[in-house]
């Protein structure tokens, strides 16, 4: 059940609960002295208070909670189950890992923190996560479309890009819907290249504190295309081979999947500790192969590891890329790929390699190149036609929406 807001339209009612004494001064000195915030500070822990708590003016809800017990996380879950979407809830931990992203992102919390907390960061994130005072309007979840190769060189970055601007410009001329693509290959990532834009994404600057990656600091790591699409990008660094911190990515993707309609993620081939949360997070996941029987047998394992590791994540769906099918040839036959992948089979995207070339080297989308090309064609009816998407909406993704980690 949504509860009602019924702040009073000048007032944000910030709702703090925590048995930290030391956190909870803090919180009173943050807040206490603003004359535009109505701050209602709760001591306890939350297994004591989520089941009691009066969130009738709350406009935004601040939980300090131990994330290693499992009675302050169940705790948590029920008071997720009572407010719905509204208001957001923003958790604070002592500690934060891959699997407290991933069960925080399972119930759809809006945002974390990451104790010692700076009050401007926790202003910040309150901010955020509130809607303006007296807009009636609740927090929406993006739309995240999510491109995972089955084996190198499918084609992935461009049908992901394709993608973003399809979902770019699927409002029409003259409303765009907010859209961003995330190229998350950290070492071979070619997003950037594709559409001829610096990337701007600082890796260094935030993995020694990612809880200070708010959306004044994404917006300078922000590329935009002439188009209008965002893009988030880091240089290449083909010879470093690392893995980067799982709390740093969830936090930028929660940041970017709580500004933007749509979200498309260009992933890369190899497998790291963020990578289930990126999966799960989404609402579209779609593995791209090649026609041959090597890219297919690897597409078809693919799937069956990601619905073993994901069992409540999105069906994953399998595009086969630059397929060609001539009569009195040989080679696979669609009838061979659907007999091969069965169910998990979505879509043939055809192969125009002249087309695709052009519009990399021009740093364009296709359309741009070739107005209604066969390309584009087939992926708006994959991405913009079907009214309904799989899996769940993303909130820690799409709040964390992607720590929401998920």
């Amino acid at each position: 059940m949504r509860l009602s807001r019924q702040s009073s339209p000048q007032r944000t009612g910030v709702v703090v609960v925590s048995a930290d004494a030391e956190f909870g001064s803090a919180v009173r000195a943050t807040f206490g002295a603003s004359k535009a915030i109505d701050l209602t500070l709760v001591a306890g822990t939350l297994a004591e208070q989520a089941d009691t708590l009066d969130l009738g003016a709350a406009t935004v809800v601040v939980v300090d909670l131990d994330a290693g017990s499992e009675e302050e996380m169940a705790a948590l879950a029920r008071l997720m189950a009572r407010v719905g979407q509204w208001p957001p809830v923003i958790a604070v931990t002592q500690s934060f890992d891959e699997g407290v992203a991933r069960t925080l992102l399972q119930m759809r919390i809006a945002d974390f923190l990451v104790k010692p907390v700076q009050p401007v960061d926790l202003v910040r994130a309150c901010a955020r996560v509130a809607k303006g005072p007296g807009s009636g309007a609740e927090p929406a979840d993006a739309k995240i479309y999510t491109f995972l190769p089955a084996v190198g060189g499918a084609g992935v970055t461009t049908l992901a890009v394709q993608t973003a601007m399809l979902l770019l410009n699927s409002g029409g001329p003259r409303v765009k819907p907010s859209t961003c693509l995330v190229d998350l290959d950290f070492q071979h990532g070619a997003v950037a290249d594709y559409l001829d834009l610096e990337p701007r994404l600082n890796l260094a600057e935030i993995e020694p504190r990612p809880d200070r990656l708010d959306r004044q600091l994404l917006e300078v790591m922000l590329s935009y295309h002439a188009s209008g699409l965002a893009v988030v990008a880091a240089p290449n660094r083909p010879a470093e081979m690392r893995s980067f911190d799982p709390d740093m990515v969830t936090r930028l993707l929660d940041l970017v999947s709580s500004n933007f309609e749509y979200v498309v993620f260009d992933m890369p081939r190899t497998w790291f500790a963020w990578t289930d949360s990126v999966l799960l997070g989404s609402n579209k996941l779609y593995i791209v192969s090649e026609t041959t029987v090597p890219a297919l047998r690897h597409a078809k394992q693919l799937v069956a590891a990601v619905k073993e590791r994901l069992d409540e994540g999105p069906k994953p769906q399998v595009i086969v890329n630059r397929f060609t099918q001539r009569l009195f040839e040989s080679g696979l036959r669609l009838s061979d790929i659907q007999h091969t992948l069965g169910d998990s089979f979505v879509s043939a995207i055809p192969n125009d390699y002249a087309l695709v070339r052009e519009a990399i080297d021009r740093g364009v989308p296709l359309d741009e190149v070739k107005p209604g090309n066969k390309i584009t064609a087939q992926l708006k009816k994959l991405v913009i036609e079907p009214p309904k998407a799989d899996g769940k909406p993303a909130s820690l993704l799409t709040k964390l929406k992607f720590a929401r980690a998920g």
